[in-house]
């Protein structure tokens, strides 16, 4: 086995990974908060980025400026979500609110769509999508700086947010909100405002994954498929763990590398004979992440940090 190749695979499939988290990140957030899973997060990926992208090219905003306006449009979508959506919905079963957040998807689809056309646009951030010379003259290995830059982008911003809702005063109402509504509203815990907050924070971390994936693929309605690749990294992270949404992107981001691009020849010639003609193995990476959750869940349903489910009768 070529070594430097292993390792060129290893670091993109770890570089992908952070991506992965960063986007899973903001299905945490929300789901530390309200006890639900977050399906609208996908559809705010590709709204932040297509808002982005729209600013710059109708509106001629550089992107200096494009950014803090996007931003902002996505802080008044988390405090109207909040008002409009969830406050009405306090101490409702989780199903409700999984409901509810399925029809703000649908809504955030089509009003993207409707204000600003459904047309692919390119993104480009300014970062070429080309291998370090450096590293490739001294290593062979061949990373690409724009992929080096999003990782570090995504790493900080997760870093971060972590940090920030472990140690504030913020972070401790949030958990204490996500344990029990009604006990923190006992309390005095403003619920609509840590709510509020939580939804403005993931808005923000979906502007960042939209400029990241969309430099990467384009800003399309396809975006809101990259919210189904967090899935496994949730499955094996656990819903409510910032640090276990890292693990977990970086565990799926470097296995479904390798088996994509070493599990073809090994299986191939067996496979071939066993059914009796060509079998093809191609696009691994796009359903190996799945196989590795599921088989995860048989023997760790709640997360490699996720807290374990007691029922006592």
């Amino acid at each position: 086995m070529d070594l430097s190749f292993f390792l060129e695979v290893l670091l993109g499939g770890l570089l992908a990974g952070v991506m992965y988290s960063l986007v899973a990140l903001g299905f945490v957030l929300i789901y530390k908060a309200s006890g639900v899973f977050n399906f609208a997060q996908g559809a705010m990926v590709f709204f932040a980025a297509l808002t982005f992208v729209q600013l710059t090219k109708i509106f001629g905003m550089p992107m200096w400026l494009a950014f803090p306006v996007t931003l902002v449009v996505m802080v008044l979508f988390g405090i109207a979500t909040e008002k409009v959506v969830l406050r009405p919905l306090v101490n409702q079963p989780p199903i409700t609110l999984f409901m509810a957040t399925i029809g703000l998807t649908f809504f955030l689809e089509g009003f993207s769509q409707l204000v600003w056309g459904s047309q692919p646009h390119g993104l480009e951030l300014g970062i070429p999508d080309v291998p370090m010379e450096w590293l490739s003259q001294s290593s062979g290995i061949n990373i690409s700086q724009f992929d080096l830059f999003a990782a570090v982008v995504a790493g900080v911003l997760v870093a971060v947010l972590a940090l920030f809702f472990q140690y504030t005063r913020i972070g401790r109402a949030l958990r204490a909100v996500a344990d029990d509504h009604q006990a923190a509203l006992a309390v005095g815990i403003p619920l609509k405002h840590i709510w509020a907050i939580v939804w403005s924070v993931a808005g923000f971390v979906a502007l960042v994954a939209g400029l990241m994936w969309g430099a990467r693929n384009g800003v399309g309605y396809s975006l809101t498929f990259i919210a189904l690749k967090a899935l496994p990294v949730l499955i094996l992270g656990g819903f409510e763990s910032i640090p276990g949404a890292i693990i977990g992107g970086l565990i799926v981001g470097a296995s479904e590398k390798l088996a994509e691009v070493y599990l073809p020849p090994m299986l191939n010639a067996p496979l071939t004979e066993f059914f009796g003609g060509t079998v093809n193995l191609q696009g691994i990476e796009s359903w190996f992440a799945y196989v590795v959750a599921l088989l995860f869940l048989l023997v760790r349903p709640q997360g490699l940090f996720g807290e374990k489910i007691i029922d006592r009768v």
